[in-house]
């Protein structure tokens, strides 16, 4: 009975110590980061979704998604007798829809998509307006002059910060004629310098698909020709606040790639007004669609 209680009472200060320890070990800083402010975030989605017949330059031409075929067969896979199905991309150029211009797209001596730093993951978001003097002059371009009075309502941008300038021009998407016109928002030439030699900048980004509207794209040429990136083709712009958010970056990593298909999420305020929070909707598993995906000829896509 002796060792019986002794075993008994061994266990229950072993219990008691591992408790102790535990209660006592703080979690790891990044996880306190998580648990304290990026779980009770609101995220926002500012990427388009890629399909077919979205805004494109007509000199990259017109891509098309078909189901993936099986080469012994012949024939497209099947959720019924193959268990999964599959899709075939025919994309005409890596400058499709919410994009990051790595600097080789321009000039072959600097990084291409593959060779950008793991440190473009996650940074403050930064947010300037231009819309309501692009509703009076649709080829208005930011001006150092904007920059400056987003710096005396919120502070000086922060080194190292993403820019985003917002003009609105994405409400319109994805109407083709986007890619047409020739007078749209811009960043000035000197507003990308003063934010880039001045402000230290990681990229700027904008919603249309060029930079600029100057005959020879005077402000993309500086950036990439100079080894700077940038973002095009950014949406949701009126859902995000002008200071105080983070801006999280993915792209595929293709081999020697000219421009990156991008996924941009903004991380704002736990009180803000747009975005969903961790937990708010179902992520493990995923809930289920009242209606199944199918191809749909007519638009070359899924849809369900």
């Amino acid at each position: 009975m002796q060792k019986f209680a002794f075993l008994g009472l061994a266990i229950f200060f072993t219990l008691v110590l591992c408790l102790s320890i535990n209660a006592a070990q703080p979690q790891p800083p990044l996880w306190q980061v998580y648990q304290q402010s990026l779980k009770t975030a609101k995220y926002v989605d500012l990427t388009h979704t890629i399909t077919p017949n979205i805004p494109v330059w007509s000199g990259f031409g017109t891509s098309k998604f078909e189901p993936t075929i099986n080469p012994k067969t012949l024939q497209p896979y099947n959720y019924k007798k193959d268990g999964f199905e599959a899709t075939h991309y025919d994309l005409s150029t890596d400058q499709l829809g919410t994009q990051l211009d790595p600097p080789a797209h321009w000039n072959p001596e600097y990084p291409a998509i593959d060779e950008l730093p793991a440190t473009f993951a996650v940074r403050p978001l930064v947010v300037i307006p231009i819309q309501d003097k692009v509703a009076q002059d649709p080829n208005y371009h930011l001006t150092v002059k904007d920059i400056q009075a987003w710096e005396r309502r919120h502070g000086k941008i922060l080194e190292g910060s993403v820019v985003f300038v917002r003009s609105d021009w994405s409400k319109e998407w994805p109407n083709p004629e986007l890619a047409t016109r020739t007078k749209f928002p811009g960043v000035s030439l000197d507003a990308l310098k003063f934010l880039h030699l001045q402000r230290h900048i990681l990229f700027h980004g904008h919603e249309p698909l060029d930079t600029d509207s100057t005959p020879t794209l005077e402000g993309e040429a500086w950036l990439l020709h100079n080894g700077y990136t940038q973002a095009e083709g950014v949406a949701n712009l009126d859902r995000v606040p002008e200071t105080g958010a983070l801006v999280t970056i993915g792209y595929p990593k293709f081999k020697g790639g000219l421009g990156g298909y991008a996924r941009y999420i903004a991380i704002c305020p736990p009180n803000w007004s747009y975005g969903v929070s961790v937990g708010q909707i179902p992520e493990s598993p995923l809930q289920k669609a009242d209606k199944s995906l199918h191809w749909n000829k007519q638009l070359g896509v899924r849809v369900r």
